[in-house]
């Protein structure tokens, strides 16, 4: 009795928010639905592994509320600062047409929304179907201020497979017992690494594998013969991850709100910023067991990196099954460090390639950009001293060039004529010195770089190619390069040096998957195409925080085409201020 009230009272949870969300949906032309919400940062307590401690969120919930759309919606979204710190949200794999100004990145392309403040963010849906994120982009506040984007079809449209029986996000991330703002003040202060986190998380709690942790284990119900939608995201600051369920396979049907070929695995694996639409089948609920461990794992392969490498859990139930031994099933991952694992997975995204849902992939490219990523040092300042490696401080950078945020938003700066003075336009097409980006035994001289901020300007239409290049340099290992405004085509990967002689035979230009995150491979390379047709000021950065804050990243600033609506918008009236 006592699971039935507990299934009871989560599907009646489950209805009633899309019951708000469709509450919320007044008709507006064009086809189009507005929605509203209101987001509240605040802080409040939580108490994770025996402690409590208070933490930013937003509506006091960890994680955050769902937001639900239609694919071609616009939904407003009122962001009010209740906070004692400067905010800003960002959503996640949105490419917000001719809309910059919603992105959210603090200093790209907004100043921070100021305590006591309020902002709205028009939030402008396209081509996105599927599963995406929302998150803070300021700080290390999206450590506990994040939350899930359903994007369902427009109306009258279907999913490319059988409609689930129910959908459940799935957003796997990080706690720490420490407060993460003061913890990012140390570790830049100090020139020195990050301390990992304390424990991963499956929507929001730690599992029965850690202490003081068992009552509050994320479980999800399900009945035999039924199937569910999981939709996945990593809202991780520093890990990637494997996931998967005892004694089930996932069927992926989706990446980064995007359809792919269908494929079923053992295990998926997911970067930070990246999300996965996966289909379960609940076919073992006439089994001897009833309940069954999801299970979380992360992919890490620096070894002069510190990691949590810790294992999140959460229970999947039948609640419609005969009385059986309660033992849990834990799932086999692949080990902490098996990057063959990762690459076997990242081979089978397809995209789906319909006629509903085509695919239009560059073939003729006018301009080709090579971007090595590195870890690296920087001279510790005279008198000080510095945590990092050989008592430098840790930096990292996009082709040498470490990103020097500016005090003021570059979106303001360009639309207003006056970007000089904010930032440089010459950020380098090719590494500034070629060397053997993943030999093992690199010149000290290489670990050093510099401070700059530098941005790459395009015309309006220019269809780019861009390798990703990972180096050895302070340890080579993934990193997932995620870039805002835009979506793009994984037209191929490989290890070791990219050559540009060689490996473009090798790419798939028929039906690469369509990604805004990608993982690209330890000690390897990954090549993107698009073509820049959304006007603005875009962010392009590695969504490990700790690579971010040291400044692996750049701005893309596409410009106006000639017709109006190859042209940014106008900013909203109440932006703020710096």
């Amino acid at each position: 009795m006592a699971i039935s009230k507990m299934h009871l009272v989560w599907s009646l949870c489950v209805a009633f928010t899309f019951a708000v969300a469709a509450a919320a949906a007044p008709a507006q032309g064009s086809g189009r639905v507005r929605r509203h919400y209101d987001f509240f940062i605040r802080e409040a307590n939580y108490t994770r592994l025996c402690s409590e401690k208070n933490i930013l969120t937003v509506n006091g919930e960890f994680p955050g509320p769902t937001i639900f759309a239609r694919k071609g919606d616009v939904v407003l979204v009122n962001v009010h600062n209740q906070g004692h710190q400067n905010v800003t949200i960002h959503w996640h794999g949105v490419d917000q047409p001719r809309n910059p100004w919603s992105d959210g990145p603090a200093y790209i392309t907004q100043c921070p929304i100021q305590p006591g403040n309020t902002f709205t963010y028009r939030i402008i849906f396209s081509e996105e179907e599927g599963t995406l994120w929302w998150h803070a982009h300021s700080d290390f506040d999206r450590a506990t201020v994040h939350g899930a984007i359903v994007i369902h079809p427009r109306s009258g449209a279907a999913y490319p497979f059988p409609k689930p029986h129910r959908e459940v996000p799935i957003i796997l991330g990080e706690w720490w017992n420490r407060d993460v703002g003061q913890m990012l003040a140390e570790a830049l202060s100090s020139g020195g690494d990050f301390q990992p986190s304390d424990a991963n998380t499956i929507n929001g709690q730690p599992g029965d594998l850690f202490p003081c942790s068992s009552d509050t284990t994320f479980k999800l119900p399900v009945e035999h013969g039924k199937t569910y939608m999981l939709r996945i995201i990593n809202a991780a600051l520093t890990n990637e991850f494997f996931f998967a369920i005892a004694g089930h396979r996932l069927t992926v049907v989706g990446t980064d709100a995007a359809y792919t070929k269908q494929f079923t695995v053992d295990h998926v694996f997911i970067g930070p910023g990246q999300t996965k639409t996966v289909l379960l089948s609940a076919d073992r609920g006439r089994s001897n067991h009833t309940r069954y461990y999801m299970a979380a794992r992360p992919y890490a392969t620096n070894p002069l990196a510190r990691f949590d490498n810790s294992t999140t859990t959460a229970v999947l139930e039948y609640i419609d099954a005969p009385q059986a031994t309660a033992m849990l099933d834990i799932p086999t991952l692949p080990a902490i460090n098996d990057s063959a694992a990762v690459e076997a997975y990242s081979v089978q995204l397809r995209s789906l390639a319909s006629e509903e849902h085509p695919v239009d992939v560059p073939r003729l490219i006018d301009e080709h950009m090579l971007i090595t990523i590195a870890v690296n040092e920087i001279p510790c300042t005279p008198g000080k001293l510095c945590k990092g490696p050989r008592n430098n401080s840790l930096a990292a950078s996009l082709n040498n060039v470490s990103f020097e945020m500016p005090s003021t938003a570059i979106l303001e700066a360009y639309y207003s004529s006056v970007l000089q003075g904010v930032t440089k336009t010459n950020f380098p097409e090719n590494p500034t010195v070629a060397f053997n980006y993943t030999s093992d035994d690199l010149p000290l001289d290489l670990r050093f770089t510099a401070r700059d901020t530098r941005v790459k300007v395009l015309e309006y239409g220019t269809v780019m190619e861009v390798v990703f290049q990972d180096t050895s340099i302070l340890g080579s290992e993934s990193h997932p390069m995620h870039l805002h405004g835009y979506s793009f085509y994984v037209v191929g990967r490989g290890a070791g040096n990219f050559d540009r002689r060689k490996d473009p035979a090798t790419y798939n230009l028929d039906d690469p998957p369509y990604q805004n995150t990608v993982s690209v491979p330890k000690a390897g390379w990954a090549a993107i195409r698009f073509r820049a047709v959304n006007p603005g000021v875009w962010f392009m950065h590695c969504h490990f925080e700790r690579h971010m804050v040291w400044g692996m990243e750049t701005v893309f600033i596409v410009k106006n085409g000639k017709a109006e609506e190859a042209k940014i918008m106008p900013p909203p009236p109440n932006m703020p201020k710096c």
